[in-house]
């Protein structure tokens, strides 16, 4: 099948199709590196999505169905309160909670990454700020990389997961033991292992 092709003057359909590679990479790490993914935040984001469309659908309801004088009632006028409130509960969790997180996830030992994702108008450039804390909240390890999407798009957008493999084990440290227990499981070379004299390329790194 044909690898999808990527427009390549879109930062947001790169940044995208990147973000999306990221899980099925993190959840098929060799044990004991494997990661659940922990879809807590963004349940919490779906609920108060979803009771606000429902709360503005009994409103539109009792709008057309029930006549004028049923949307000045208390339940209704509470609803519509309601509906306001909720809507600046959502928009707070996606901006400041979730905070352009991508990817949260566990280890069976009870380390928890988190990886938030952001690019900058007009810039080539895929930003991550990775975090990764033991059981008890204490960090291992808080960074900010960066490279270009050239680094596994094609000129032709096609996207090529095994370079962007490579930087994220290069960069992370628990992802390069990981790549390090593929190597050693399979006897031969891991496309999860980056070179080692090509993993500062094109890379800029910020802690």
């Amino acid at each position: 099948m044909a690898t999808p092709k990527m427009p390549v003057y879109s930062g947001n359909d790169l940044k995208s199709t990147t973000d999306d590679a990221l899980s099925p990479y993190l959840t098929t790490l060799p044990a004991p590196y494997t990661f659940t993914q922990d879809h807590s935040l963004t349940n919490i984001r779906f609920l108060l999505g979803y009771t606000a469309v429902a709360i503005a659908g009994a409103t539109f309801y009792a709008d057309r169905y029930l006549g004028w004088e049923a949307t000045t009632s208390p339940w209704v006028i509470a609803a519509v309160a309601g509906y306001f409130v909720l809507n600046g509960i959502f928009t707070y969790w996606v901006w400041f909670v979730e905070g352009g997180e991508v990817f949260r996830g566990r280890r069976g030992s009870g380390e928890v990454i988190s990886i938030r994702s952001s690019t900058k108008k007009h810039s080539p450039l895929y930003n991550l700020r990775v975090q990764y804390k033991t059981p008890s909240g204490k960090v291992l390890e808080d960074k900010v990389i960066e490279t270009p999407f050239t680094t596994w798009f094609s000129a032709d957008g096609a996207f090529h997961p095994e370079p962007l493999r490579e930087w994220l084990a290069a960069e992370i440290e628990v992802l390069g033991l990981a790549a390090k227990e593929t190597v050693k499981k399979t006897g031969g070379a891991s496309s999860s292992v980056a070179p080692e004299d090509a993993g500062d390329e094109g890379v800029t790194k910020r802690r």
